[in-house]
């Protein structure tokens, strides 16, 4: 399965091995997943667009989101917190 965002064309590879099952898209795992996917794409945009300040908000708003995801996953499953940041490459809190 192949999906866009905002016509960048990504894989699943990595989702089939964070998400619960196939068209997960509600479980902490995938939310944070599609939220780095995110990230990475506006970080992008951030380093050519400096003043676009609206967009940097947004960025902000979706690491606080993450981040608060990312502490949920930790109070509930320690183990699949850790897998999730290293596969993700996050820094564990």
């Amino acid at each position: 399965m192949m999906f866009t965002l905002k016509g960048v064309l990504m894989s699943d590879i990595q989702i089939n091995d964070i998400a619960r099952a196939e068209n997960d898209t509600g479980s902490p795992e995938s939310q944070i997943f599609f939220l780095t996917q995110k990230i990475n794409l506006l970080t992008e945009h951030i380093k050519v667009h400096k003043k676009d300040f609206h967009s940097r908000r947004g960025l902000l708003m979706m690491v606080g989101k993450r981040n608060r995801l990312m502490a949920y996953l930790k109070k509930k499953n320690v183990g699949k917190y850790t897998e999730v940041a290293d596969k993700l490459k996050l820094r564990k809190k």
